[in-house]
């Protein structure tokens, strides 16, 4: 019989593949460098592990295997998890992937009976398996670590609860509002994003197990079997969908990448409040770098890093759509790049999260220079109430209060430095002592609608954030 002939490159050195029986020759080493998956791969192990006891369960309990046998693999699978925990495992090149290097350490140990562990069950679904069991952990965690965000917000807003500071739009000085009200706004969208991992892991929440390489299992596995044992709510019903899809993977990731731009505007914020012209907030020096040139600067780097990083975590999640958007049915090796997008953007949220979570409560705010920037022109609305209290039309008073505005800015003055004359003459239906009366406080006091900025509705927004923020 002819033999093909040797791939450039060389052939591969170890153990045989699972597939070479269809092959005369060994894999290229170059091939087998750009193939394996094994540097991303292994953080699976736990869930691999727990997959394949789970599926020794189902073999025994469909005769596949004896009791004993089912028992020593179960006792083999947790020798190769100890290794694995303790950093004693040894992987080798010839390990394509976690999966394989599990079941080539596992024969290792326990003899031939190991090759038995893949009946009825190929990498496809495995792999899907591995991948769903890591998700809805990885959902959970990343609430949690949302949460402490969270507290850390309610902590700041607390200490800061009457610090005013002007609100923002389109980067102008618009209205006086409370900080804790402001920071509450981020509160508002971290527990949007953990609604969104909260559904993410509903969606991953599916058995695939049992869907073999596309067409399902040839032996009477028991799969609500499995799924209790792994704690699945429901099985796939399709088993070419259970392993083609990632529609939860691309979810975490639209979950993530939501999440970090919601922590790239904090970052933002950050920035701009503890630079000299808004001189709002002072870094500690536990948090910010200096320069190696400039001796006088202090640089928000942590800040900086967070908001840079976004677009990590915004590329996986366009790159896995990427991947997936051309793909026929079923399984296609492209799937395999999945992983990496996905530890890379939950770690790099992660880091983020715990940075900000810990940098937060640390920070410094200049209650006095925000104030004073509050105050002013920012009061113009408060005005424009005032005299739609005395039945001018919005649009009238709208109209009144902007020519009093652009006096002002003639004069070079504010609301409080006008003469009693100037204030009757613009607005007559006002009193100006309760024109000179407006105040930064008082006009956040007047926004006493549900979710308004006013300070018994932020304390209340607190209690209830605080809550939220524990469960």
């Amino acid at each position: 019989m002819s033999r093909t002939r040797r791939p450039p490159g060389g052939p591969a050195r170890g153990a045989a593949k699972a597939w070479a029986g269809r092959f005369d020759a060994p894999t290229s080493r170059i091939v087998e460098q750009f193939t394996t998956s094994l540097p991303v791969d292994r953080v699976l192990y736990p869930y691999d592990i727990a997959g394949s006891r789970a599926h020794v369960k189902a073999l025994v309990r469909a005769k596949l295997l004896t009791p004993r046998e089912g028992r020593r693999l179960d006792a083999g699978l947790r020798r190769v998890l100890a290794e694995l925990d303790a950093g004693r495992f040894r992987f080798r090149r010839s390990d394509e992937d976690v999966h394989m290097a599990v079941e080539r350490r596992l024969t290792e140990m326990i003899g031939p009976l190991g090759g038995k562990l893949h009946t009825g069950r190929s990498r496809n679904d495995q792999v899907a398996l591995d991948l769903r069991l890591w998700l809805r952990a990885e959902c959970v965690a990343l609430d949690a670590d949302l949460a402490r965000l969270q507290r850390a917000l309610v902590t700041v807003g607390r200490r800061y609860r009457d610090a005013v500071l002007p609100g923002y739009t389109h980067l102008q000085r618009a209205q006086p509002v409370l900080l804790a009200h402001h920071l509450l706004a981020y509160h508002e969208m971290l527990a949007r994003d953990r609604a969104r991992l909260r559904d993410c892991r509903v969606r991953a929440d599916e058995l695939p197990l049992g869907a073999g390489a596309l067409a399902g299992a040839g032996f009477p596995l028991d799969r609500a079997y499995v799924a209790r044992l792994l704690g699945f709510s429901r099985i796939a019903r399709n088993s070419i969908d259970a392993v083609a899809d990632r529609d939860a993977a691309v979810e975490f990731l639209a979950a993530t990448a939501i999440a970090a731009v919601h922590l790239s505007r904090l970052a933002e914020e950050l920035v701009l409040w503890a630079s000299e012209e808004f001189g709002f907030v002072r870094l500690p020096d536990a948090f910010a770098t200096g320069s190696s040139m400039m001796p006088q600067k202090k640089n928000p780097d942590v800040a900086e890093l967070v908001r840079g990083r976004t677009g990590r975590v915004l590329g996986a999640l366009v790159a896995l759509l990427t991947t997936l958007k051309g793909l026929p049915l079923a399984y296609n090796r492209d799937l395999q790049e999945d992983k990496g997008l996905l530890f890379e953007a939950a770690a790099t949220v992660r880091n983020s999260l715990a940075v900000l979570a810990a940098m937060l409560p640390a920070l410094s705010f200049d209650t006095g220079r925000m104030a004073a920037s509050a105050d002013g022109l920012l009061l113009a609305t408060d005005i424009a109430d005032l005299l739609v209290e005395r039945g001018v039309p919005f649009r009238r008073a709208h109209e009144i209060v902007g020519g009093l505005v652009r006096h002002c800015l003639a004069t070079g003055t504010t609301f409080r430095d006008l003469d009693d004359a100037t204030l009757r003459r613009h607005a007559p239906l006002v009193d100006p002592s309760e024109i000179r009366g407006l105040s930064p406080g008082r006009s956040v006091a007047r926004r006493r609608i549900v979710g308004g900025t006013a300070p018994a509705e932020v304390r209340r927004q607190l209690a209830r954030a605080a809550r939220e923020a524990r469960s």
